[in-house]
C-alpha cells in the first residue's frame, strides 16, 4: 500500500481532525446501557466486517463475546475504541457521548480501555514502575518530569497490585513474569487509568490452567466496578465466567443469552460450536 493510499483509507482516523468528546458533565447511564451499538455497518473493499450490528452493554456488566474467525469481533472493538469509523449506525458511550466523533486517544482517556491478546508491558521496568507509568495523569512532558505521587496515588497502586495478585512481585522486572502474570499486569495498567469499560481480547490464550482460573476470578471481581467485555474462544473459560453471552456471525448478532441458551441454539452449534 502506498503512503497516499494509507493516508486516504476510509477507516483511517487522525486525532487532530476530530473534536475532544465532552466528558465534563460525566458519563450518563441513568437511561440505560453504558454502551449502545445500533445498526452499525463497516465494510472493507465490499466485505461487510459488521453488518447492521446492534449490541447493548449495561453499566457494570460482564459480557462475553464469542464467534468464529471473521465474525466481526475485532472490528467491533475497533469501532468502540475509535480505531475504525462505521459507515453507518450509531455508537454511544452512555447517553451523551458519540464515539463516532471522538478520537482514539480521547476515548481511551474518557473511560474505555482495551487490552489486546498479546501483553504489552515495559519489560525492563518493575511491576510497580509499569503501573506508575500507566497512571491516569497529565502526560505532557513537563508535568510528567516533575510528577510526584501523593498518598491517594500510592493507595491506588497498592489496591491495583493486590487486585491483580502481583503485590509480592512489585519490584520484579516485568520481563521476568510468566505469560499469565504479564496479562494481569497489563490489566492492572488499564485499571490505573480508571476506565469505566474494559475490552479484553482473548485473555487466557497461552495460559496454564491455574492462570486461567485466576484470570477468571480477576475478571469477575472487576465486573460491577467496571463494565467488562471479554472476547474469547476458549469455551470452558467462557462458561466459567459467563453471565451474558453474545454470539457474532458474519458481522451481526446471531444469538444472545446465558451460556446454556447459546450452547443449545442450533444456529450457534451449526456455525461455531460444531466446528
Amino acid at each position: 500500500m502506498t503512503v497516499l493510499a494509507e493516508v486516504l483509507r476510509r477507516d483511517r482516523v487522525f486525532d487532530f481532525v476530530l473534536p475532544e468528546p465532552d466528558f465534563a458533565g460525566g458519563l450518563d447511564t441513568r437511561h440505560g446501557p453504558i454502551l449502545y451499538v445500533e445498526d452499525v455497518t463497516v465494510a472493507f473493499d465490499g466485505f461487510r466486517a459488521l453488518d447492521r450490528l446492534s449490541l447493548y452493554v449495561d453499566d457494570g456488566e460482564l459480557r462475553c463475546i464469542i464467534g468464529p474467525n471473521g465474525a466481526g469481533k475485532t472490528t467491533m472493538m475497533d469501532v468502540l475504541t475509535g480505531r475504525t469509523r462505521p459507515d453507518s449506525g450509531s455508537v454511544w458511550f452512555g447517553s451523551r457521548i458519540d464515539l463516532r466523533r471522538a478520537s482514539e486517544t480521547a476515548i481511551a482517556r474518557g473511560g474505555i480501555g482495551r487490552k489486546f491478546q498479546t501483553p504489552t508491558v515495559f519489560e525492563h521496568h518493575s511491576v510497580m514502575e509499569n503501573l506508575e507509568l500507566a497512571m491516569a495523569a497529565d502526560k505532557r512532558v513537563w508535568p510528567t518530569l516533575f510528577a510526584h505521587m501523593d498518598s491517594a496515588d500510592r493507595d491506588r497502586l497498592a489496591e491495583v497490585l493486590a487486585l491483580i495478585g502481583l503485590a509480592s512481585l512489585e519490584r520484579q522486572p516485568a520481563g521476568a513474569l510468566s505469560h499469565g502474570q504479564k496479562q494481569w499486569l497489563e490489566i492492572g495498567m488499564l485499571l490505573m487509568q480508571n476506565p469505566r469499560v474494559l475490552l479484553v481480547d482473548e485473555p487466557v490464550a497461552g495460559m496454564t490452567h491455574q492462570e486461567m482460573e485466576q484470570t477468571g476470578e480477576l475478571l469477575q471481581r472487576l465486573a460491577g466496578r467496571h463494565s467488562v467485555i471479554v472476547v474469547e474462544h476458549d469455551m470452558a473459560f467462557v462458561r466459567s465466567i459467563a453471565r451474558q453471552v453474545t454470539v457474532l456471525h458474519q458481522g451481526s448478532v446471531l444469538a444472545e443469552g446465558t451460556m446454556d441458551e447459546v450452547q443449545n441454539d442450533p444456529r450457534v452449534v451449526e456455525v461455531y460450536l460444531g466446528e
